[in-house]
């Protein structure tokens, strides 16, 4: 938290909102200035993009963020590989490492926000449906107290999930298919619309899922039959 109090003892506290929505933004505008306001004093910057989210968060003049509001899915910024809210995210843990991130998403599949639960560890995930006004200052308050806030749909599949299981989509068992089969990383977007850099990613966050902080593709496919994903 920012400890810059002005001469009525107010703190005040630097807010990042990234989301392309404006109306979204104004929403969640209108609900931080709401929050405490004889006791806080937010400065707000915000951003509509992958690309603006960058330059303001690389920016060196820019003072760190004690929050930062991101949405997961937003144009992205192919040219600094920042292509979701999740990289500005990892950006973030680089550059400000004490700013509290709370993410905002539209995925309702568990790989996905268990993905983000783990490479993150925001301290709010918010499925947007789940939104609400009143919502959104319980989620502001909690991590402003230095809590951990979950939306209701995140918790309830988080519950219905075994703690040891492991989910993966489909893109992912075909990656794990043509590695079993000895295709090349490099040559996996020819039988997989998707790009190499994706591809790559998406090894990178199985390798995470499985546990392997080192190794090939073979450890990779060897791990994931063992795991019975083969």
């Amino acid at each position: 938290m920012t400890i810059d109090k002005n001469i009525d003892g107010i703190i005040k506290n630097n807010i990042l909102i990234v989301d392309d929505h404006p109306f979204i933004i104004e929403g969640y505008k209108n609900a931080i200035t709401r929050y405490k306001p004889k006791e806080y004093d937010f400065l707000i910057t915000q951003a509509k993009d992958c690309k603006s989210g960058y330059e303001i968060i690389t920016d060196p003049a820019i003072t760190s963020f004690d929050i930062a509001f991101l949405d997961i899915s937003m144009p992205v910024y192919e040219e600094k590989e920042i292509y979701s809210g999740e990289d500005l995210a990892k950006l973030i843990m680089e550059h400000m490492p004490n700013c509290k991130i709370i993410l905002l998403t539209m995925f309702t599949e568990l790989l996905k926000i268990k993905t983000i639960i783990r490479t993150i560890k925001p301290k709010g995930l918010i499925i947007k449906n789940d939104l609400t006004f009143d919502e959104l200052l319980f989620a502001f308050d909690k991590v402003m107290k230095n809590n951990t806030y979950y939306s209701q749909s995140v918790i309830e599949m988080l519950e219905k999930s075994p703690k040891d299981s492991i989910e993966i989509d489909q893109i992912d068992e075909q990656i794990l298919f043509h590695l079993s089969k000895g295709t090349k990383i490099d040559e996996i977007p020819h039988y997989i619309p998707i790009s190499l850099k994706a591809t790559i990613r998406r090894i990178d966050n199985l390798k995470g899922l499985l546990n392997i902080n080192r190794g090939t593709g073979d450890d990779l496919v060897e791990k994931a039959r063992i795991k019975g994903l083969l």
